[in-house]
Parts: structure tokens; C-alpha cells; sequence
């Protein structure tokens, strides 16, 4: 009989390492924001203050031009962002540990939360609202597309890992 690759144990092998990646990621972009703090902290300022959009009149009444509301941005970016990568090194620990079922949901927390950032924060709110997209120098819509593709790529493998309960092997 062919054993799947569940039980041969290839999907949370996939997950601990992809997890891993993903964890890895987000650490090193929270570390960078935090050591190199006006770097992105200018991109969350030009995004917000949407100074180099076509400036559209009917859309320039969503600027927030206050340098206080967007650093007060940042550094909340900088904080889920940092609480993504913790809950995304705690979910590889657990698939290295074998712990299956602590594992896919504190991974499935770190990986919605980075989705919901590169989704909802930087395509929706930054590429859609404060109109991202027009810019040329400050655009991050492709390397947030990534993230997020990516992210949901190992979520998908997250879920598909271990074993099943009783009721969705029916």
C-alpha cells in the first residue's frame, strides 16, 4: 500500500522549513526596521503623506501629512511585524519538535498576521488608499505581493501537514 506524503512525513518536513523561512524573513525585516529606523520609516512617510502620487484632488484629502501619525504608523507596523516573526520562530520550533497540532496554529497565527500586513496593510491601505500604485519612487506593491503569495503558499502547506482529526478524514 502507498503511503502518503503526510505519513512519510514530507508535509511537516515542507512546513517546519518553510515556516522557517518565512520566520526568518520577518525577523530580519523587523530587525532592519528597528537598527535602521529612517529608512522605511521615509517610505511610511511618503506613502501616507502621498507626496509623490498624481495628487489627484479627489484622493488628497486621505494624505496624513502629521509626522507624529506616521511614525506613530511605523512603529506599529515595526511592532506586528516583530510579533509575527516571534509567533512564526515559535511555530518552527514546534514543527521541529513534532508538536503538529501547537505548531499549525501558532504558525497559522504568524502567517495570517504576516498576510493581513503585506494584504490588507501594504496592498490594500498603502497601494489602494494612499494610492501607492502612482508612485514611482515609493512603491512597494510587488515586493508586498510577494510576501504575501508566498506566506499564504506555506500556509497552505501548514494546514495540509499531520495528522487529521476524526472528522475531516470523512
Amino acid at each position: 500500500m502507498a503511503t502518503s506524503p503526510t505519513s512519510r512525513g514530507t508535509l511537516p518536513l515542507a512546513a517546519t522549513l518553510l515556516t522557517a523561512t518565512i520566520a526568518l524573513y520577518m525577523t530580519l525585516v523587523a530587525f532592519g526596521n528597528i537598527t535602521d529606523f529612517g529608512t522605511n520609516q521615509q517610505f511610511v512617510r511618503h506613502v501616507l503623506a502621498m507626496d509623490t502620487t498624481f495628487k489627484d484632488e479627489d484622493l488628497m484629502w486621505r494624505a496624513i501629512t502629521s509626522e507624529t501619525l506616521q511614525d506613530a504608523a511605523y512603529i506599529a507596523i515595526i511592532a506586528w511585524e516583530t510579533v509575527a516573526a516571534f509567533a512564526l520562530i515559535a511555530g518552527s520550533w514546534l514543527w521541529a519538535r513534532r508538536d503538529q497540532r501547537r505548531a499549525r496554529q501558532v504558525s497559522t497565527y504568524g502567517l495570517l498576521m504576516v498576510m493581513l500586513l503585506f494584504g490588507a496593510g501594504f496592498i490594500g491601505v498603502g497601494g489602494e488608499w494612499f494610492s501607492m500604485w502612482q508612485s514611482k519612487s515609493w512603491n512597494g506593491l510587488d515586493a508586498a505581493t510577494r510576501v504575501f503569495l508566498f506566506s499564504g503558499v506555506v500556509l497552505i502547506v501548514n494546514q495540509l501537514s499531520g495528522p487529521r482529526t476524526e472528522s475531516s478524514s470523512t
